[in-house]
């Protein structure tokens, strides 16, 4: 894409559009068929209807949630891949879900829900996010500089562990508890607290808004860390933001929604083939994109088996899955 502001702005309006009409989607399809012009109308008209009911105690709460954690998890991993210079890093790779999992497990069989509420499973998500965060970085911060690929490692291997923690657990939990945990782990959007849409919205535009402030720093990166040090960039403080931020989002969006894989990976890859590497556009479409590719994944989870929901989870994968083999197939000269 031609690197000027009028061009970038049609861009972002033009993804910005095709965003609301996928929200208007997401509002409109279901097991209760409600049209996408009623919505103002039902709307305006107040409680007391079922299509009232509907839209604004599910839908809507679902619709927020997938533009958050969509745009949150697309968002981490363009900052992850502009970090590592990897365009096959994603978010999960640093151990961040199997933290988050290993989190909710231990929620669900110490049945932490029983005197906390609903509230719990984001917050013990969370809090095992919180954990391998620190953790990674805690087994780093010897070095002088935050050495890329020695993070990386750590990441992948805390995953492995945490990834047979959760085996473990699911092994000794009860028929009910295992069931509990196997759909939290494949992801829905199924979250109708709003508090709990709220955070997530904020948590996601504060990401978006932060990790502005790193777009020529990422830029800088992306030529290596001598010739970005040369041209006064902050490499070493950068790349502590910039993993932080990442880290934020995922820990976010995992401790709300379950573990939702691809979406991370997926959406920066084409966007980068889009707008080409300069963060300045690229950070604000991979956040569109993600929520546009979550809420359209969400769709067709609610749809394909209708009145039977699918974890939206699976659907990122095969979708996701498929759609990158395919692109990385059909480049030859890649291989």
């Amino acid at each position: 894409m031609k690197s000027t502001a009028g061009s970038w702005g049609l861009f972002a309006f033009s993804l910005l559009v095709l965003l609301v009409f996928t929200a208007g989607l997401s509002l409109s399809v279901g097991s209760a068929d409600i049209r996408f012009f009623d919505i103002p109308g039902i709307i305006a008209a107040g409680p007391g209807t079922p299509e009232y009911g509907i839209l604004m105690g599910i839908r809507l709460p679902r619709t927020l949630l997938g533009i958050a954690t969509g745009g949150a998890l697309s968002l981490a991993g363009t900052l992850l891949q502009g970090m590592f210079k990897n365009p096959l890093v994603e978010p999960y790779t640093l151990g961040i879900s199997g933290g988050a999992s290993l989190g909710v497990c231990m929620n669900i069989l110490f049945r932490l829900y029983a005197v906390m509420g609903m509230i719990a499973y984001p917050l013990s998500g969370f809090a095992g996010a919180s954990l391998v965060i620190f953790l990674v970085y805690g087994l780093n911060r010897s070095t002088r500089h935050i050495r890329s690929n020695r993070m990386l490692l750590t990441g992948v291997m805390i995953s492995y562990v945490a990834s047979s923690l959760v085996m473990l657990l699911m092994a000794l939990a009860r028929s009910d508890d295992l069931q509990t945990i196997v759909l939290w782990i494949m992801g829905s959007l199924d979250e109708p607290d709003m508090t709990l849409i709220c955070m997530a919205v904020t948590g996601s535009l504060a990401g978006l808004f932060l990790s502005y402030f790193f777009c020529l720093d990422l830029n800088g990166l992306a030529l290596g860390e001598e010739e970005a040090e040369n041209l006064g960039v902050n490499t070493s403080r950068a790349r502590k933001g910039i993993f932080f931020i990442a880290s934020f989002l995922t820990g976010l969006s995992v401790s709300m929604t379950g573990v939702i894989m691809f979406v991370g990976l997926v959406v920066p890859h084409f966007m980068r083939l889009v707008t080409g590497p300069d963060h300045r556009i690229l950070l604000p479409a991979t956040y569109l994109a993600g929520g546009i590719f979550l809420l359209v994944c969400d769709v067709v989870a609610r749809t394909v088996i209708a009145p039977m929901e699918l974890p939206v989870g699976v659907i990122t994968g095969i979708i996701g899955g498929v759609v990158f083999i395919r692109s990385i197939a059909g480049k030859k000269e890649a291989l």
